[in-house]
């Protein structure tokens, strides 16, 4: 395994292409049915606009998940309400698939904790790729959190490569657009002073995030 090297103009832009690769699948289901719409066809109307609704809900709610996640989210040293994230985290991951059970208290932790746990969230999908249940929960120590994430579903595997990719490795030094979003979330990782680890018992995968010693 060699250490990752990017530029944070690289980074960046990785970032950037992770995003939108998130957002354009229901932003061109609307083009799509604005489309339908302008063929003035009484009978696909409804259809077409239920899909417009549909559509701009999971848009957004992937902007604002995306926003806490990856984004500054504040200057240095802001906090972030645990409710707000949970309110995001429950909009953009629970669908037909998946279901979310988010149990934190209500209270303000350092940006860079809160971030942490949003994209741990994002590798428990990954840890069941054909859906099932995802709990996560928060304990708080003064202004230190500790989270457990459980996802327990059909064929649960840790994701591949995500411990290496957490800790800054791949196997050629470099990563692409897939990979950036465990490589980010390890940066976020130590930028919290917190250290990651995975197991997996039957169908159920564990991710924990911990103060390091």
């Amino acid at each position: 395994m060699t250490d990752i090297s990017l530029e944070p103009l690289d980074l960046a832009a990785l970032l950037c292409s992770r995003v939108c690769h998130d957002v354009i699948s229901p932003v061109g289901a609307i083009v799509n049915a604005l489309e339908v719409l302008e063929e003035d066809d009484p009978s696909m109307r409804d259809f077409a606009l239920e899909l417009i609704k549909k559509s701009a809900r999971s848009a957004s709610a992937r902007l604002q998940f995306a926003r806490l996640a990856f984004g500054a989210a504040g200057s240095a040293g802001a906090m972030i309400d645990l409710g707000d994230a949970g309110t995001v985290a429950n909009g953009f991951l629970n669908d037909d698939k998946l279901s979310l059970d988010w149990e934190a208290p209500r209270a303000l932790l350092p940006k860079n904790q809160v971030k942490l746990v949003l994209n741990l969230l994002i590798l428990a999908t990954q840890a069941v790729p054909r859906g099932g249940r995802l709990v996560a929960r928060t304990t708080l120590e003064g202004e230190q959190g500790s989270f457990h994430i459980t996802a327990t579903g059909s064929h649960a595997r840790i994701p591949a490569h995500v411990e290496d990719l957490l800790a800054g490795r791949s196997e050629t030094g470099t990563i692409d657009a897939h990979a950036v979003q465990p490589l980010y979330a390890g940066m976020v990782a130590r930028a919290a002073n917190m250290k990651v680890a995975f197991s997996i018992d039957g169908d159920t995968v564990t991710i924990t995030a911990d103060k390091t010693d």
